[in-house]
């Protein structure tokens, strides 16, 4: 029988700080021509962050998310999603739409779009696959493809109620601003303490914030340390 994840609580662990000494990514950088031109010629760069830790035992499984970024006229906004309470992993957690790659993808941005068409309902053709991030293994042992793209505006979504609790929008200038990274740490099981990067959004009119946590928010890290590069 495949290990099964513990059931934890990010919102319970101690606030270790925040990353205001880092600046944030210029706000030129996050227009959709300039986030075209940083693909087509990436700059020198490393992640800060490659997986969580050490995986669970499970064979290595290859997916893929969509960081899909809609053009708002406001500034580019980042859809993101709330998974339902009853699934086997990562349940309630933030997270991209996005899974597990099937024989028939032809590569990591065809599974992004499918698995993000099935999820929410985003249809393909409001988006532009702009580029990827290096890979990252989730503790499930997803080794999964970050697919970055734009989106136009104009699309309804169709959330599947199985997966997806809801569906929400994060300004992108928010989440590339370390002054809103927080570090937290946990015991993850006796004698495995982990920290893990968070970025709460609190929209106006929500009792609790959005808390964005684990692989989500070490992902977005990533692509901050892209854009700063």
């Amino acid at each position: 029988m495949a290990e099964r994840l513990p059931r934890i609580d990010p919102l319970a662990a101690p606030l270790l700080g925040r990353d205001a000494h880092l600046p944030a990514v210029a706000s030129e950088r996050l227009q959709a021509p300039a986030l075209r031109q940083r693909f087509s010629a990436p700059p020198d760069w490393r992640p800060e962050f490659t997986g969580d830790g050490r995986p669970i035992g499970r064979p290595p499984a290859a997916a893929s998310v969509l960081l899909p970024l809609v053009e708002r006229e406001e500034g580019l906004s980042l859809l993101l999603t709330r998974r339902t309470d009853h699934l086997r992993d990562h349940a309630g957690q933030i997270s991209f739409p996005g899974g597990r790659r099937e024989p028939e993808d032809a590569d990591a941005a065809a599974t992004a779009l499918r698995e993000t068409e099935e999820e929410i309902g985003l249809m393909r053709h409001y988006i532009e696959v702009i580029g990827t991030l290096p890979h990252y293994t989730t503790v499930t042992n997803f080794v999964v493809t970050p697919v970055v793209a734009l989106v136009a505006p104009g699309f309804d979504l169709a959330p599947d109620p199985f997966e997806v609790a809801e569906a929400f929008e994060v300004p992108l200038a928010f989440l590339m601003n370390p002054a809103h990274h927080q570090r937290h740490a946990l015991e993850w099981q006796p004698g495995d303490r982990r920290e893990f990067l968070a970025m709460p959004w609190h929209p106006p009119g929500r009792p609790q914030p959005h808390f964005i946590w684990g692989a989500t928010a070490a992902m977005l890290r990533n692509f901050y340390r892209f854009l700063s590069a």
